[in-house]
């Protein structure tokens, strides 16, 4: 697992970006795939579950997921939900300590974010979709509601995309125009004519410095070149394959 300096830096915390690695799953889920609906089996999944929740000395029930739709929900969460189906959200926020909120992701950018000062963390899954969309803000937002100051705030966001290959059409880039007209300098030419590539991490961590977030940190990997640590969607899909992992980041407030 990978952790941010600046997290790191911070007292009162336990946190993670998980990578691919250290689990019990085979083939193209091999082997730490946390995703509940990621094809793989059941049983498999609980148990690298369990596996990354120790790894921060908290019991698998203490780690709450929601079910991601590249939305803008940001949820309150105070306990693990129970065996039902999870919520719809693409950020989880606490105040209770004890509590690992997790994000699942295989591209998209896993945003942790903390003031330890107001006991306050979140974790958010911000792909291209709900950070134009505005997941970010929802977060921070979410967060001052209990009490945190985006001033004392620092966000971490882990191992995504590289601009480098992400390649984009112009449809992609007309729509950004259009809902953000700040975003140009997020995108640079392809090699491919009327493709472009896009930096999610440069907008991500933009979008938290305009929600007002004191310290920025973004770790440099590249989850879609990197083979051996990371998941990755578009690789994936480039390969022809229909199923793929997903890689656990988490943060939780020590008891």
């Amino acid at each position: 697992m990978l952790r941010s300096s600046a997290l790191a830096a911070l007292p009162g915390l336990r946190h993670a970006f998980f990578t691919r690695q250290g689990g019990v799953s085979e083939g193209v889920w091999a082997s730490l795939n946390v995703g509940l609906r990621s094809g793989d089996a059941p049983e498999r999944v609980a148990a690298n579950r369990a596996r990354a929740a120790a790894a921060l000395d908290l019991a698998p029930d203490r780690l709450a997921t929601a079910r991601q739709v590249h939305g803008t929900t940001a949820l309150v969460v105070d306990a693990p939900w129970d065996n039902g189906p999870a919520p719809e959200a693409d950020a989880l926020v606490t105040r209770r300590p004890g509590l690992l909120l997790g994000v699942l992701s295989a591209d998209c950018g896993p945003l942790l974010l903390a003031d330890p000062a107001a006991g306050v963390v979140a974790a958010a899954h911000a792909g291209w979709k709900g950070a134009l969309g505005g997941v970010v803000e929802a977060t921070v937002a979410t967060m001052v509601r209990l009490g945190a100051d985006p001033a004392r705030i620092t966000g971490t966001l882990g191992p995504c995309i590289a601009q480098s290959s992400y390649e984009v059409g112009q449809e992609f880039v007309t729509r950004f125009a259009e809902e953000d007209t700040a975003s140009a300098v997020f995108f640079r030419r392809a090699s491919s004519p009327f493709k472009a590539l896009f930096d999610l991490k440069g907008y991500v961590a933009e979008r938290l410095r305009r929600a007002g977030v004191a310290r920025v940190d973004v770790l440099p990997h590249d989850t879609c070149a990197d083979t051996e640590r990371f998941f990755s969607y578009r690789r994936s899909t480039l390969r022809g394959e229909e199923r793929f992992g997903l890689q656990l980041s988490a943060i939780a407030l020590a008891a």
